[in-house]
């Protein structure tokens, strides 16, 4: 049903709120679509802040299943993606929190998910300047800065996610991360300069 707040909504130009807004009115192709848009994206985010690719997997399942249950209540109130991000950040949170869910997790430096090696860490590279040695090989410098990654907290880490691996801008991050936009420059300044000083023991040591 087309409410006038749906109307008003100025996300509504968001290809994915259209797609979100088909499938609140039943077309199940629309949201198979959303799916295969962000599957792999929210699946690559959660295997980097668990590392654990079942548990990434059962994750991402889960986002979907909440937003395909939520799907008859759907209101356009931001992008769709932040919206979806929102859903995941809690996600994580809550099974971070889960002592006992998180003891079944295995730290594996050595997976890099199905997509090798992300987008992000190769952006991380070469943002940074600071690649370890550029004669290492590959996989030594994924592991150098998943590692430098991984001393980051939880927070830090999605803000770096979000921003480096999805192009979310500032306020979107501080909507899906219920931050403030200052919060969110903060968040990201001080896991910039945490990623410095792990990467430098690197080219130091």
């Amino acid at each position: 049903m087309v409410t006038t707040e749906i109307l008003s909504s100025p996300y509504l130009r968001d290809p994915d709120v259209q797609l979100m807004l088909r499938a609140k009115d039943g077309d199940e192709g629309a949201f198979t679509e959303l799916v295969a848009n962000y599957q792999d994206r929210i699946v690559g985010i959660f295997c980097h802040l668990l590392r654990n690719q079942e548990a990434a997997e059962d994750l991402a399942q889960e986002v979907f299943l909440r937003i395909y249950r939520s799907r008859a209540n759907y209101e356009p109130k931001a992008k769709f993606s932040t919206w979806l991000f929102r859903i995941a950040n809690n996600l994580a949170s809550n099974t971070r929190r889960n002592k006992g869910r998180r003891r079944e997790v295995s730290l594996n430096p050595q997976d890099s998910g199905p997509l090798g090696i992300r987008p992000e860490e190769q952006l991380l590279m070469e943002k940074s300047g600071m690649m370890p040695t550029r004669q290492a090989g590959l996989k030594e410098t994924q592991a150098v800065v998943r590692q430098a990654l991984e001393t980051l907290n939880e927070r830090q880490q999605m803000a770096v996610l979000l921003h480096k691996f999805e192009g979310m801008s500032y306020a979107d991050i501080g909507t899906a991360m219920k931050l403030s936009e200052a919060a969110v420059k903060s968040l990201l300044s001080r896991a910039r300069e945490n990623l410095r000083v792990q990467l430098e023991k690197h080219i130091n040591g």
